[in-house]
């Protein structure tokens, strides 16, 4: 009897090879568990692809779900972006993929877990840091680390074996996709000098060719997670799903972006994340109407942390439940409404409200109304610069050899007549 392996399936080139190669070289049968999270319309095709080319059987999960309520909003909650730009798309939806090929596996009894990353990736770290993380004992395989063939070599085994794939070579892109966003790589994007060609973008529209009349959209927040758009509830999935439509046709999201890979490499990677990037600067907006100044600084360094755990694929670890039971405890009064407006490639807050604003109108108003202490000034001004005027008299002003020095050497200077 054959052992069984669950193959993380996406009907792309290396995971679709990834069945016949492991049929000739492993002798195993091959469950192939394709995960929705939002990439495809129609799974059906794909399904009967894996059947056609020897899987013994095909599963179709919905993950989109649990994909935005445990993974997409909680990253959102904590302006999650890699590097300042990638917001993870294909890095969230990597450890809910794990979890569910776990769940399989143990339902299936299978030997082993099998992906279609490279050596080269990101993703094989996501999957296996993951997998081990939730079924240490499982053997996890890697086919396109294994065989040696580059993507021309892959391509050519794929149509030797008569298997059909959604990649040429005059359109050698490497494309993952959910909700999130829509990651491209290969081909001409590895030249960093050559600009994008056209085909490679889809979700977005040519900002010079975007809609010549600015449109504007509100999208409402409680405790940090969007729940209407333009004064209506919305589920996240249609409200992730409407503003991709929306915000791409303006142009918004494309993002170009040299990055620095788990694997100690740089790559060039293009991103297309309209919903992604419009409720992220929407959600900043509003913690910054919403939360202190020690708040909001202390929150962006929790960010870069969070976004780097995500990236490197780490989301499983307890330092992870730490920084997000954090993130949580922050947005208990990031509650409101925040106004953008989308054109030519920028969603731009142009209105922001909420009933816990800190923001105080008879404070910082020079109208009629003000209430703020103008008196009180003088006080603070002395107390808060007391330490620097301290040592300034002592070490800067004194220090003929210092850095600074030249401070010293302006004192008394006359003009010439």
């Amino acid at each position: 009897m054959k052992d069984k392996v669950v193959l993380a399936y996406s009907g792309g080139v290396d995971t679709s090879v990834a069945i016949k190669w492991m049929q000739e070289q492993y002798k195993v049968d091959v469950i192939a568990v394709t995960i929705d999270v939002g990439n495809e319309k129609d799974f059906s095709v794909i399904r009967e692809k894996a059947l056609k080319f020897g899987a013994i059987k095909a599963l179709v999960i919905d993950g989109k779900e649990d994909l935005v309520k445990y993974f997409l909003f909680p990253a959102l909650q904590a302006n999650a972006l890699y590097e300042g730009q990638y917001p993870l798309a294909t890095a969230l939806s990597r450890p809910l993929m794990a979890k569910l090929l776990v769940d399989v596996a143990q339902e299936e009894g299978a030997a082993a877990i099998a992906h279609g990353c490279t050596g080269k990736g990101n993703d094989q770290v996501r999957f296996e840091v993951g997998i081990n993380a939730l079924a240490p004992d499982i053997k996890i395989l890697a086919p396109a680390r294994e065989w040696d063939m580059n993507r021309e070599q892959t391509i050519q085994y794929a149509q030797k074996h008569g298997i059909p794939i959604p990649v040429t070579k005059k359109s050698p892109y490497s494309i993952d996709e959910c909700m999130w966003g829509r990651s491209i790589e290969c081909g001409a994007l590895e030249n960093p000098w050559t600009e994008p060609p056209d085909d490679v973008y889809i979700w977005t529209r040519d900002p010079d060719k975007a809609p010549a009349k600015a449109q504007y959209i509100e999208i409402g927040f409680k405790k940090g997670v969007p729940v209407t758009l333009n004064g209506k509830e919305i589920d996240g999935i249609t409200l992730i799903n409407t503003l991709n439509e929306i915000a791409g046709k303006h142009g918004i999201g494309r993002i170009d972006h040299i990055e620095n890979r788990v694997v100690g490499i740089k790559s060039r990677e293009i991103y297309e994340a309209p919903a992604a990037v419009t409720l992220i600067q929407a959600h900043q907006a509003l913690e910054a109407l919403t939360l202190s100044k020690d708040q909001l600084r202390f929150k962006q360094k929790v960010s870069v942390e969070i976004s780097d755990l995500i990236y490197n694929g780490l989301w499983f670890s307890q330092f992870n439940r730490d920084l997000s039971a954090y993130i949580s405890s922050s947005q208990q009064y990031v509650t409101g409404t925040i106004r953008l407006k989308l054109y030519k490639g920028q969603a731009t807050v142009v209105g922001r409200k909420s009933p816990w604003s800190l923001y105080n109108l008879s404070l910082a108003t020079y109208d009629k109304g003000d209430k703020f202490n103008r008196q009180a000034a003088e006080g603070f001004i002395y107390l808060w610069g007391l330490p620097v005027k301290t040592q300034a008299q002592i070490q800067l002003l004194g220090d003929k050899e210092g850095p600074l020095s030249i401070v010293g050497k302006t004192k008394g200077k006359k003009k010439k007549k």
